[in-house]
């Protein structure tokens, strides 16, 4: 399976890429409050940062953890969610946080922030592993750091 992503040195690239890195990190840390305040101050569009937001991370200054958090929708069906975390167990992974909706027509929403430091997998192997999980309707990979 090809891999979706690249290390790319940042001096080849446009200055908005990291100029949208910089704005997410303010309103992160609270140094803005809204979107409007932190483009204004990096100098790109609302519509530059809501396009790459969600594709462009800096590497972590903590190489010690890393993060990553999935997003799932699951069967309603007993012990599904206790698979989806035996898998990630299986796989190394320590849960940091579990959020679920309720489910609505018999599908819940599952998102997942995981410890990812022991597992050697790409995300995109731990994505096609998931999917492979009786009552994983989808799976996808929201952020990783």
């Amino acid at each position: 399976m090809q891999s979706n992503y690249l290390i790319v040195d940042k001096r080849i690239l446009p200055d908005y890429y990291e100029k949208v890195v910089e704005a997410r990190n303010m309103l992160r840390e609270g140094r803005v409050h809204e979107v409007s305040e932190a483009v204004k101050l990096v100098g790109i569009s609302r519509s530059t940062y809501y396009k790459y937001k969600d594709y462009i991370f800096s590497p972590s200054n903590d190489t010690a953890c890393k993060k990553a958090v999935f997003s799932m929708m699951l069967s309603h069906e007993q012990g599904i969610l206790s698979e989806v975390l035996n898998g990630f167990s299986g796989m190394g992974a320590n849960i940091l946080t579990i959020t679920q909706s309720l489910p609505i027509h018999g599908i819940a929403s599952v998102v997942l922030s995981v410890d990812m430091t022991n597992i050697s997998m790409t995300t995109e192997a731990i994505v096609a592993q998931l999917l492979t999980l009786k009552g994983v309707r989808s799976a996808k990979l929201v952020a990783i750091e």
